[in-house]
Formats: C-alpha cells, structure tokens, sequence
C-alpha cells in the first residue's frame, strides 16, 4: 500500500477559499491533489456601525451563541471585550475551537455531533434568559425557536454575509475530479443549480463526501449516488476520504 493513500486523486474542495487551505494542505500530505472549487463567498456585512452597536450591549445577554467559525470571526472582531459572566457557546468543535483560540476559555458544545439540535440537548432551564445569537445572514431559526419555546429571549446578530459564487463549471469538469466535498446544504443547492443537466450527468456517480445526515438527505434528492457522511472537522473529512481511497485501491 502506498503511503501516500490519496495519490493520483483530484479531490474537490467547495468550503469559502478562506477555510480551505488547511484541508488543501493535508489531502497533498497524503499524495492528493485538492482542487478548490469555492461555492459560497464570505464577507463582513457592509454596516459594521450598527453590527458593532448591537455587540456594544453583549453584557446585557445571558448567553451568546456563535453558529459558525465565521460567526467566531467577524464577531469577536466587533466585540470590544467579552464579559466575564457571559456564558459562551458554539454548535460545533470548529467554532470551539476558534473561539478557544480567541481567548475564551469555558465553552458550552456539543462533542458527538454537530448540529443546532445537538447544541440544544445542553440548553436547558433557561427560561428569562436573554440569548444573543451571532450568524451570517438567513439560516435555520429551529435553534431560536426552540430557546424561545423554553422561556429565553433571543436576538439575531448578522456579523457576516453569505454570496453564491460564480464559478466555471466546465473547468471543474474538465479536472475530471474522482471525489467532491462539500460542507453545507446551502453550498449542494447551488452546485447542483450550476451544473446544469449534463453537469448532473457526469457528475452525479463521483463519491461525495459531506459532514451531516442533513446534507446526505438533500444530497439524494437531487440524485447523488455515492453519497458519505464524515465526522466533523478537517479529521472526520480526512480520515473519510483516506478510507474511501483505500477500499477503492483493494
């Protein structure tokens, strides 16, 4: 067995070019070749006056929940000074983590999966609290209806935007990728709308790879016939795509 299980392999990454560069990094460590293919655009929201005067009043939240690690980013970047008090939570170990690197220590996540129903398996007794939670713009709102349910008051704080790129599909089919990744319902719906009728057709057979039992759902829907579900995280797609590779070699 080579020891480099991904060699030969062109393996397509569709995460905000961004977020990219450290799965890029470990799939050519292991003999692959990544090509980006970034289907949605991240950018701060254009009034940053407003953002940073909702954030000025984070001391009066009981909780404040950051969605994503873009969340984790372009909020903490308009948050003076996190109080103390405050009780901090992510959905997931991605948005953990970027939050323990930006210096907050004691983190409300789940560890198994990662998701808003997850999140809320913590989040009990909560009634009267004020909730602020940080996301990019649209999204799922079960996590603020549930809270709300339970007694909390919530808010919604856009800190970033979300764009659909605009991409050259007959270059990504020209590559001739042997596995596509993608990390978001959002990211699937608008590769499947790009590709067109003969884009589905040449590509609706390539190994798919994605981190949530949601993203497989729609991922079958529109007629993707080798779909997988990874672990969370850089590790869970990694070790996926390496397993993938290694049955396809026997």
């Amino acid at each position: 067995m080579s020891q480099f299980p991904l060699a030969d392999l062109n393996i397509v990454i569709t995460r905000p070019r961004d977020q990219a560069a450290g799965l890029m990094q470990r799939i050519e460590q292991q003999g692959g070749t990544p090509l980006l293919f970034p289907l949605l655009e991240i950018a701060p929201v254009a009034d940053q006056k407003s953002l940073r005067e909702q954030l000025s009043r984070i001391g009066q939240f009981d909780l404040i929940i950051f969605i994503s690690p873009n969340a984790v980013k372009f909020g903490m970047e308009a948050i003076d000074e996190m109080p103390g008090k405050l009780r901090v939570a992510a959905v997931g170990q991605s948005s953990a983590q970027a939050l323990r690197d930006a210096g907050v220590r004691e983190i409300i996540a789940p560890t198994e999966r990662f998701d808003s129903e997850a999140l809320l398996e913590l989040l009990h007794n909560i009634s009267g609290w004020r909730v602020a939670i940080l996301r990019g713009d649209g999204g799922r709102e079960l996590l603020g209806d549930t809270l709300k349910s339970r007694g909390a008051k919530v808010e919604y704080i856009t800190c970033y935007r979300r764009a659909k790129a605009q991409l050259d599909v007959a270059a990504l089919l020209a590559a001739q990728p042997d596995a596509l990744t993608v990390t978001s319902s959002e990211a699937l719906e608008h590769l499947w709308q790009m590709l067109g009728e003969q884009g589905r057709a040449w590509l609706a057979g390539t190994p798919l790879f994605v981190p949530h039992a949601r993203i497989v759902q729609l991922a079958q829907q529109q007629g993707w016939q080798k779909v997988t579900v990874c672990a969370s995280g850089d590790d869970g797609m990694l070790a996926a795509l390496i397993a993938w590779a290694q049955t396809k070699r026997d």
